[in-house]
């Protein structure tokens, strides 16, 4: 089911800026029900790996439920130092920059990582959440990857 669901999405979305590995699949009921884990690299930043956990409607759950097209905004996101950290060009704004998104509905929510740089504390944020057309939710999860005494790489230097 999830790789026909995601199949048909990915037609509707285009392909995410990130690859997602899946590294585990937790059944949490008798309705089909699971809860996914995916390995998620973030393509600008080596050396960092997020896990990212969502909830995932079986079959079942979705005739109950009458809402066929859609998964819950529900997400958890935790980032770590998995190799030396070679950082590319990144975007320095507040707002940072999505590494990583997926649909979770037929057309318009998408599971969405960003990533931010914190430059007083030297620390990369990664925020994990859904993005809608309207009725945004306020479900998130955030993770830090700190720098400070790590040996870092910046491709174009480190900001000043």
């Amino acid at each position: 089911m999830r790789v026909a669901l995601a199949m048909v999405v990915s037609a509707f979305i285009g392909v995410a800026s990130a690859s997602a590995d899946q590294v585990g699949e937790v059944g949490v009921d008798w309705f089909g029900n699971d809860i996914v884990v995916d390995a998620i690299t973030d393509p600008k930043v080596e050396g960092v790996t997020c896990h990212v956990s969502y909830f995932e409607r079986g079959v079942v759950d979705r005739l109950q439920k009458g809402n066929w097209f859609e998964d819950p905004s529900d997400s958890a996101i935790s980032c770590r130092q998995t190799g030396p950290i070679r950082i590319g060009d990144i975007e320095m704004g507040e707002g940072g920059e999505e590494v990583f998104k997926q649909g979770i509905s037929l057309i318009w929510k998408k599971q969405v990582v960003n990533r931010i740089y914190d430059k007083k504390n030297d620390t990369l944020i990664y925020l994990s959440h859904s993005r809608q057309v309207q009725d945004g939710s306020a479900k998130m999860a955030i993770s830090t990857v700190p720098l400070f005494g790590s040996d870092v790489t910046w491709v174009n230097g480190k900001p000043k």
